[in-house]
């Protein structure tokens, strides 16, 4: 048939959706359906073979949302806001452009040379769903997954704009790519273990499952979804105008900064982006929808878990700390900042401990003294902290009994309708993950050996990073399949480099990105193949559209990130680029400020002996004992259901997009989040099923798109507008310390 299908069945079946047959087989056996209640009810026990995946529609709409989204998503990642565009934009907006290629693509049959008697065509007929998905793949890899950018451009990024020194294209696209793709090798050799068992059900691919199989259905209403889309589209992109460029005031409303304009305590309260943020709004759905993605997708019952936590961090753990007890002499430095300090309250110059090596300085460092952390960050640390060790004890308490037992089950158990269809398809040779971990490492290698001089890291270095990333890889992809929680090794991994190899700043960051990136790339590749699973996409098509859209998706990261750090002035400096800048690179600081901390000067001499912040480490203890109460309180107290709904790893870590985060980010995102999933789930069922989705692509595309032509029609030339709207927030004072006798440039002194 005419498609530019390569991939076909080894084993062709016919199949009867109405009636679930395969082969003449009934689907519904009881033994054979799905374990997971919830698989049962999302997924469909059909499939047919015969639809077409390797069309022309799939390739051109698959590599344009690519290349588009890892564009736009590093363009936002130097914002202030850094909109991050995901999957489900592409999932809304490709589905009328598909359907209309469709309709218009000449169905004309050809041959194609070297290939035989085989026809195609670039259109073999109506757009079906498995080439929605396939683009959809392509897309996740475009946004990193979600994450928005490649993580290692942060390394390019850092060693630019921050540090003020050099890396070759040629090293940074290397550390880009194969830190991007080194977890792929061994997380296909994991497929068999946490893909193919039904009880390894992946909760968060079955959202996705239900989406495609909604917008697939009938449209016939006057309203379609399709209409909505774009003139929600338009009134976004239309009115992004105000707050992007004409009106920036009206990304953070801090009212009351404007009452108390010579109060310092007041502005530290009130602020939205240098404060604590209370009674802070916005009118900027890129301050909605940054960091913590649109609050439109999120549950009602994680926007609780977050929103309690957040108070209790932020209202309350901060403002004793700060205010009642001073600890570690807070009032010195600001409440809410990510920047580092010298003891009397001034920012610490990073570059004048850095030797001609990109080693640290220790005579430098010694006459600076030691770095101080604005109490907001500290904590952020301290919570971080308290959050890994938490979710560890908290999933083996409460969910240990239950991996253990799917773990076992997965062996045991027969297989289910979904791995029997996938079966008809031709599976990916191991080889082939082979071949990619082998030479994915010998590049890494080559990296670490012969360009050592740009990224610091030493071979050994790598070795230890990647054989952590193998250990942890399977036991957190089956946390994650049958919980929906992943914990992270960041902290461990920049904790361990630094106490093993301090003094130099790349080589942590990159022994991070190897030792945690590989992991987080390889749990997002079995997510997707369990995607891939449930909608029945043939295995070699998952793979190569992985592989092909991660390595595209890279690329364009780093030539956009190259492009804007040699063509914008001061980009990331934000006391020097104009007030109304957007470029001021808040997540690339945090990145920074890490590898400073657990780099450049290393824990010891900060969470250390040598430091100030020993007593950070107890939130170690703190994280780990606190799932323990609560699952004794559950085991004493069993008829009382609201205890096992007390998840300590979410309130504690309901902060941990903080920074870059900020409070106005927060604020925006619970309200938005309460109004759409409570209150219009609850009441307007039938509107938000319809169109909740749809309005959050819609909302992401307008701002992403206008913000585009903003920066091409005025944003190059700097032309701007200049009148009270467009002079920040107007909250100066909120970065100004309280304590007595502390002088800092523009603050008064107590």
């Amino acid at each position: 048939m005419g498609s530019l299908e390569v991939q076909a069945p080894s084993n062709p079946t016919t199949l009867d959706p109405e009636k679930h047959v395969i082969n003449g087989e009934n689907a519904a056996d009881a033994d054979e359906l799905s374990p997971i209640e919830e698989v049962r009810l999302t997924v469909t026990n059909t499939d047919d073979p015969t639809l077409p995946v390797w069309t022309f529609r799939m390739w051109f709409l698959g590599l344009l949302s690519c290349a588009l989204l890892s564009f736009l998503n590093q363009f936002f990642a130097y914002r202030t806001e850094p909109l991050i565009i995901t999957q489900i934009t592409v999932q809304v907006a490709t589905l009328p452009i598909g359907q209309f290629m469709a309709a218009v693509l000449p169905r004309t049959q050809f041959k194609l040379p070297g290939v035989g008697s085989r026809k195609f065509s670039l259109n073999p007929g109506p757009f079906n769903m498995k080439e929605h998905v396939l683009i959809s793949i392509f897309a996740n890899a475009g946004s990193a997954f979600g994450s928005g950018s490649a993580y290692a451009v942060g390394i390019v990024t850092i060693i630019k704009a921050f540090y003020g020194r050099s890396i070759s294209f040629l090293a940074a696209w290397l550390l880009i790519t194969t830190t991007q793709v080194l977890g792929y090798g061994w997380a296909g050799l994991l497929r068999k273990y946490v893909v193919e068992p039904a009880h390894m059900w992946w909760p968060s691919t079955l959202v996705q499952v239900s989406l495609f199989r909604a917008l697939h259905e009938k449209d016939d209403r006057r309203m379609t979804r399709a209409k909505f889309f774009l003139i929600v589209l338009i009134c976004s992109f239309s009115w992004y105008l105000f707050p992007g460029y004409l009106f920036t005031t009206l990304t953070s409303i801090s009212w009351i900064c404007w009452i108390f304009s010579k109060s310092v305590t007041a502005q530290q309260i009130s602020s939205g982006l240098r404060g604590l943020g209370l009674g802070a709004l916005t009118l900027d759905w890129s301050a909605v929808a940054s960091f913590l993605f649109s609050p439109l997708i999120s549950p009602f019952f994680a926007i609780v878990n977050v929103f309690v936590g957040y108070v209790l961090i932020i209202y309350i753990a901060i403002p004793i700390a700060y205010w009642g007890l001073d600890l570690y002499n807070a009032s010195r430095f600001p409440i809410f900042s990510s920047h580092l300090f010298t003891s009397r309250g001034q920012k610490y110059n990073i570059t004048a401990i850095v030797n001609d090596k990109f080693e640290i300085d220790l005579a430098k460092y010694e006459e600076q003294g030691r770095i101080n952390l604005s109490m907001f960050f500290a904590l952020t640390y301290g919570f971080g902290f308290a959050t890994i060790a938490s979710t560890l004890t908290h999933v083996a308490l409460f969910y240990g009994r239950e991996i253990y037992d799917r773990y076992r089950a997965s062996y045991k158990g027969k297989e289910d309708i979904h791995t029997r269809l996938m079966k008809n398809y031709k599976d990916i040779p191991s080889w082939w993950f082979y071949i990619l971990l082998i030479a994915t490492f010998v590049v890494s290698l080559v990296l670490c050996i012969f360009l050592n001089d740009q990224v610091q890291m030493p071979w050994w270095g790598l070795l230890f990073a990647g054989a952590m990333a193998f250990v942890f890889t399977l036991p957190i992809s089956i946390i994650t399949a049958t919980t929906n929680q992943t914990p992270g090794l960041n902290i461990i991994t920049e904790y361990v480099m630094g106490l093993i190899y301090p003094g130099r700043p790349i080589a942590n960051v990159c022994f991070k990105t190897y030792g945690y990136m590989s992991m987080a790339q390889a749990v997002s590749f079995l997510n997707d193949f369990k995607l891939g699973h449930y909608m029945k996409i043939p295995p070699r098509s998952m793979f190569l559209v992985q592989f092909i859209g991660t390595v595209l998706a890279g690329t364009i990261n780093l030539a956009v990130a190259w492009w804007l750090l040699n063509s914008i002035e001061n980009i990331c400096q934000d006391d020097l680029l104009p007030a109304d800048s957007p470029w001021t690179c808040p997540g690339d600081r945090v990145f920074f400020d890490a590898s400073v901390i657990w780099g450049l000067v290393g824990p010891k001499r900060i969470f250390g002996s040598l430091g100030n912040y020993r007593a950070m480490n107890w939130f170690f203890v703190g994280g780990a004992l606190g799932p323990v109460i609560v699952w004794l309180l559950h085991k004493t107290f069993p008829k009382q259901s609201w205890i096992p709904l007390i998840n300590l790893p979410v309130l504690l870590g309901a902060t941990g997009m903080m920074p870059p985060a900020t409070p106005l980010n927060y604020n925006a995102w619970i309200i938005v989040g309460t109004i759409f999933n409570f209150f219009i789930f609850r009441y307007r069922k039938q509107w938000w099923q319809r169109y909740n989705y749809i309005l959050s692509a819609a909302l992401d595309a307008g701002v992403a798109f206008m913000a585009i032509l903003l920066y091409f029609s005025v944003g190059i030339e700097n032309r701007s507008v200049t009148w009270w709207g467009t002079d920040g927030e107007h909250c100066e004072l909120a970065t100004c310390p309280t304590a007595k006798g502390i002088m800092v440039e523009g603050c008064p002194v107590n």
